[in-house]
């Protein structure tokens, strides 16, 4: 059997309707911002494999720093024990981020990490004794993952229908814009009004699997003076727009108030290994404090603070130290700046937008954007074949590349773009 026969034989891939989808490409080899399939093809990762992959794939530096790791350590549990990777990385985030933050929690990927700031948020109040603080508010389009506490603040009706009547009420306001944001802070102030919220989850500036829609900091920064207003732990999701995404490195950073948690994956490893990082302030900390046991915050996973991983963690936070990085994440910037002054006005494109690394356009069609548009199909083919891998969502085709990238693979990106406008 080839390696593609034993893939359909035993192999379940995600986000894969196998009555209707394609063969897989076979990937034997990454190197930088290329990935290469069996046959020796060479294709463009122009989203970074799920947007992870930022420092390139199978990085010389990330690769040595985890196989010195592996010589020394490679995990060990981590309740009632620790290690120097997990305590350098743990001191190395909070330093970065500065603000309030102060305590580092240690999970396994993107879902788990919101889990535990769901968790945290609402335990924060019953380890208070205030009962009634146990409502969850989020953004109408938004995704935390697909773990059930996840699923729970994310958009309805559209991946999780058969699970719907399992997850918890979250209260939903619409995605704000210039046009909708009075009416959305007047409904914030109303709801945490109340009394009743535990927490506020959001996606800063940047709805990933929404299709990349994008939202202004001053609009965010007004919804945060409201939940601060009326002590509402907010919730940072920055599983991908941390670590360079937005032009800087956490979307926090464009805020001039701080959540109360961030959570982070993704890129913080640079795409080699999966982590998931959530952070919190002392105040929040301190209400787990207790002769009761059970006021801990009694979570965890087998592979919590995992030795290899907190030394990909590691070595990704130096080469973010090197101005190499942060001069190809501004090239880029103004490769999208200038890609979208040019294409906004196309006939076929209902609307573009850039924030950072970040670039998105809809592509006109019948009725509202869809992630189940017939044009996601059509154009991973026509990307394919000129040696591009995109996965876009529904008619909303975005770019997000690794920050190895160069002037003349993102050129080639953008005219291919404008010629798969021009074929439809």
């Amino acid at each position: 059997m080839s390696l593609l026969e034993k893939d359909k034989a035993f192999v379940w891939h995600p986000f894969t309707q196998y009555q209707t989808s394609g063969d897989p490409i076979v990937i034997t080899k990454g190197e930088k911002h290329y990935l290469y399939d069996e046959e020796g093809n060479k294709y463009i990762d122009a989203n970074s494999s799920w947007w992870t992959n930022v420092h390139g794939h199978s990085n010389p530096y990330i690769a040595e720093k985890v196989y010195k790791q592996f010589l020394t350590l490679d995990h060990s549990i981590f309740a009632g024990a620790t290690h120097p990777t997990a305590i350098e990385i743990s001191e190395r985030l909070i330093k970065l981020l500065g603000r309030d933050f102060q305590k580092v929690f240690f999970s396994d990927n993107g879902s788990t990490s919101t889990e535990v700031a769901l968790k945290m948020a609402i335990q924060f109040w019953f380890n208070k004794g205030e009962q009634k603080r146990t409502r969850i508010l989020a953004l109408e389009g938004a995704y935390h993952g697909d773990t059930f506490g996840a699923m729970s603040v994310g958009q309805r009706g559209y991946f999780n229908k058969p699970f719907e009547h399992l997850f918890f009420d979250v209260d939903f306001i619409p995605f704000p814009t210039e046009e909708n944001k009075e009416e959305v802070i007047a409904q914030v102030e109303k709801l945490f009004g109340t009394e009743e919220f535990a927490g506020f989850i959001f996606e800063p500036l940047v709805q990933g699997s929404a299709g990349m829609t994008m939202y202004a900091p001053e609009i965010l920064d007004a919804l945060l003076a409201i939940a601060k207003k009326y002590q509402v732990v907010t919730i940072a999701d920055e599983v991908m727009t941390g670590f360079g995404r937005t032009g800087k490195l956490f979307a926090i950073d464009h805020l001039e108030l701080s959540p109360d948690i961030i959570c982070l994956s993704k890129g913080i490893t640079g795409g080699s290994l999966p982590i998931g990082i959530t952070v919190t302030s002392q105040q929040m900390f301190d209400t787990f404090l207790s002769d009761d046991t059970t006021k801990a915050l009694l979570h965890g996973h087998s592979y919590t603070g995992n030795a290899l991983c907190c030394a990909a963690v590691s070595a990704s936070l130096d080469l973010f130290e090197r101005e190499s990085t942060w001069e190809v994440i501004r090239i880029i910037e103004k490769g999208n700046k200038d890609f979208v002054e040019k294409v906004q006005q196309h006939p076929k494109v209902r609307t573009a937008r850039y924030l950072g690394t970040i670039m998105a356009f809809e592509v006109e069609q019948s009725g509202k954007s869809n992630y189940f548009s017939s044009i996601k199909e059509e154009a991973i083919a026509y990307f394919k074949s000129k040696g591009i891998l995109l996965r876009p969502l529904g008619n909303v085709i975005f770019l997000n590349p690794p920050y190895t990238i160069t002037q003349e693979d993102l050129d080639h990106v953008y005219k291919e773009m404008l010629a798969f406008l021009e074929k439809l």
